[in-house]
């Protein structure tokens, strides 16, 4: 009786057994299928692929908000020296406080040289030509540092439109008192006044 038992559950524990290990395998190749068929699920990919797009464009934003620092330093560089460049041409027309400084010097200096022994011509020379001739000069150096930073930005590339512009008035207004500044150092313009007159 008890061999009997032993033979009868014994294969049916083998079934058992058996039947478990089939099961499992069983239950493994549907997982496994089922992981594939959502893996290889061309919905599946559909919906991922605005995801990735998506994430790809985050991505590409990010890169350009990295170069965009670059990039706006240089424009405001570029718009900081046409600004300049204005400021100095437009300083250059209407004169400087230097100017004025190195006139009354150089009127002083001639008052010292002139005084007593000096010619009405001398005088005039002295006092004034050279007064006048000092203050051309520093017009004219504050004229041609304006050209040459307007016409640096003009030559630099890549920025913006309003950048050009300040820099072509900067370039004009320079040109101007350069052109202003060498007439009046040479008495192109005016000349000094005779001693007779």
């Amino acid at each position: 009786m008890d061999i009997k038992t032993t033979e009868k559950t014994g294969p049916a524990g083998r079934d058992e057994k058996d039947g478990g290990a089939a099961e499992t395998a069983t239950a493994g190749g549907l997982d496994g299928a089922l992981d594939g068929d959502l893996t290889d699920d061309p919905d599946t990919d559909a919906a991922d692929g605005p995801e990735d797009d998506l994430e790809d464009g985050l991505e590409d934003g990010l890169e350009d908000e990295a170069a965009a620092p670059a990039g706006k330093e240089t424009g405001v560089g570029a718009g900081a020296a046409a600004v300049v460049s204005a400021a100095l041409g437009a300083v250059a027309l209407t004169g400087t406080w230097t100017g004025k400084v190195v006139s009354e010097r150089e009127t002083l200096v001639g008052q010292i040289k002139t005084s007593g022994s000096g010619t009405p011509a001398q005088q005039i020379s002295e006092i004034y030509g050279d007064a006048w001739h000092s203050t051309a000069l520093v017009n004219g150096a504050f004229a041609l540092v304006a050209l040459i930073v307007a016409v640096a930005v003009l030559l630099l590339p890549r920025h913006p439109s309003w950048v050009r512009a300040v820099a072509t008035a900067g370039a004009v207004l320079a040109g101007l008192g350069l052109l202003l500044s060498i007439g009046t150092y040479f008495d192109l313009f005016l000349s000094l006044p005779t001693a007779g007159s």
